[in-house]
């Protein structure tokens, strides 16, 4: 069977939600470096133009029609090269997740994502109608399909109908959300799905942060033998470029392909040499998706500062280092606040950390504060022994003082609390869980210090004390975590049980832990779920969050 080669590209790029000019720039821009390497057919990301997830904007009709308007706007620009972009289309009052296959200055087809998604992050059948045609499309003699996202999951969706109507080509576009680990499971169901139909396959995944969810990118094109061809890079944009060698193929099953030019493009084009970008590891994986979550929800929220609250231990030095990763040293300041309860230890050691970094680090006593406090309970409270509720004033004094440096300068402020600790309630409410974004919310404490180690790996700045000395709030005298909390190496395994995995409480006792501990943990993360609402967003990098992922009731008897 005669093969045509086939030059495509996928525009992996960083799109703002509801920036649809910015965001239309950003398309033509790439579409133009495209041409220039004699691309035929280049695709982005599922809703590139509207920006990923764009919720409740799809219910105002201005901003669907404005998208509309658009989308006409990009097509008139797009000239011989083939161009597949995401969008919101609207037939009567239903809408639609839609790709405008575009071409010569005009909309040649398009179409309507089949399966739309309504777990985890995910809300699409509020807002959007299922496609119903998995139509195929030609290019000179080559036929090739689009679909988008989850449509490529199913087996016997979209895929394998374009399939057997003769596509060698799959063209699928997505807004996948990362977390740890997800490429792999990408890359097996892209494979299979490569393998079983027999066609080559271009995955398009959008980069970027957006609120809680940060997209990683990671775009592959795989042949149709299942073999990975190309990879582009993780958490940056990128243009990916592939020369494909695909038969020529005929519309079976009574279906026509939509002719969308009759011959391929026509620049000359020299044998592209053949690379790939290496998957990260793990541990890099996710500080990397922290950094650039950072990054754009400080950007895209039009912040150019950010302020951490420092205390020497382990959290808030892992906030502070990614913030200066992600915005520069000179746009992160440190604010040490010792009370009488604060170790030199912890004042060196937060010195020591913003000396490294070359931040600003402002030092407040909150001492005298926290004494007219007392002296204001004073009679209020007699009669009463000291307890989590002085401890708590302290955190509140410090959530305080921040927030009027954010008030002052307009700088963010970066909450440190880690996953374990939300899930426990371990954090005060308006206190240390002050602030406009969390970080680290999304991450357990036994990974906070394997992300730490690995960034010190690169380069040494977390002093080595902050690793080796006992977690504590230092709220009391020789106050420990322990004190409160189960070790953090029994407690997270329990929690992501509980959280992540949904098991109840027999199955986790059953997998090891004593039953005491397990209901001690279970019980103070179902009683702080009124705390998590209250909570700024922080990063997604599990595969199930607080917050889009894992939505409890707050007034809940059910206990499992």
């Amino acid at each position: 069977m005669e093969e045509q080669r086939l030059r495509i590209a996928i525009a992996q790029i960083n799109c703002t939600v509801g920036d649809l000019e910015g965001n239309a720039a950003r398309i033509l821009q790439y579409a133009q470096r495209a041409v220039g390497f004699g691309v035929d057919i280049i695709s982005f990301p599922e809703l590139v133009l509207t920006g990923y997830p764009p919720e409740d904007l799809l219910l105002k009709p201005k901003f669907v029609q404005d998208n509309l308007k658009v989308i006409k706007e990009i097509a008139g620009s797009i000239g011989d090269m083939t161009a597949v972009v995401g969008f919101v289309d609207r037939v009567d009052k239903d809408i639609y997740n839609a790709a405008a296959i575009i071409h010569a200055k005009k909309i040649r087809a398009i179409y309507h994502k089949r399966f739309l998604p309504n777990y985890g992050v995910f809300d699409e059948e509020r807002y959007f109608r299922a496609g119903n045609s998995p139509s195929v499309f030609r290019m000179g003699g080559i036929i090739f399909g689009v679909n988008i996202c989850e449509d490529i999951w199913h087996k016997e969706g979209p895929g394998l109908l374009q399939a057997k109507a003769g596509a060698g080509l799959i063209i699928n576009i997505n807004a996948s959300p990362y977390y740890a680990g997800k490429v792999k499971q990408r890359e097996k169901i892209i494979t299979e799905q490569a393998r079983l139909n027999r066609v080559f396959v271009s995955y398009a995944n959008m980069v970027g942060g957006q609120d809680e969810l940060v997209f990683d990118g990671q775009s592959m094109i795989v042949d149709n033998r299942g073999k990975l061809v190309n990879r582009a890079e993780a958490f940056r944009e990128d243009l990916l470029i592939a020369d494909l060698d695909i038969a020529a193929g005929k519309a079976a099953l009574k279906k026509k392909a939509v002719v969308i030019t009759k011959e391929l493009c026509r620049l000359n084009k020299s044998l592209l040499p053949e690379e790939s970008t290496k998957p990260l590891k793990r541990e890099a994986e996710i500080y990397e998706a922290l950094v650039l979550g950072l990054r754009d929800y400080v950007n895209k929220n039009g912040f150019k500062k950010v302020v951490v609250g420092l205390s020497g231990g382990i959290d808030s030095s892992l906030v502070a280092v990614v913030a200066a990763d992600a915005l520069g040293k000179e746009n992160v300041t440190g604010v040490f606040m010792s009370t009488r309860y604060s170790s030199l230890e912890s004042e060196s050691d937060a010195e020591q950390l913003a000396q490294n970094l070359g931040i600003k680090l402002i030092k407040i006593s909150i001492e005298q504060i926290y004494k007219m406090y007392l002296i204001a309970f004073e009679p209020h409270f007699v009669g009463s022994s000291r307890d989590i509720t002085e401890e708590n004033i302290q955190a509140r004094i410090r959530g305080n003082i921040l927030m009027a440096f954010s008030n002052k300068f307009g700088w963010l402020v970066l909450t440190t609390g880690n996953k374990s600790e939300m899930s426990t309630g371990y954090a005060t409410l308006y206190g240390d869980m002050a602030g406009g974004f969390a970080v680290i919310k999304d991450v357990p404490k036994t990974l906070v210090y394997k992300l730490a180690q690995y960034r010190n790996a690169l380069s040494f700045v977390i002093p080595e004390r902050v690793f080796t000395k006992e977690p504590t709030a230092e709220l009391r005298p020789n106050q420990k975590d322990k004190d409160t909390l189960p070790a953090y190496e029994t407690l997270d395994p329990i929690l992501k049980a509980y959280i992540e995995e949904d098991k109840d409480l027999r199955t986790i006792v059953k997998a090891g832990f004593s039953r005491g501990t397990v209901e001690k943990v279970l019980n103070m993360v179902d009683k702080s779920e009124y705390k998590r609402r209250q909570s700024p967003p922080g990063i997604k990098i599990t595969p199930k969050a607080f917050g889009r992922d894992r939505r409890m009731p707050i007034t809940n008897k059910y206990k499992g």
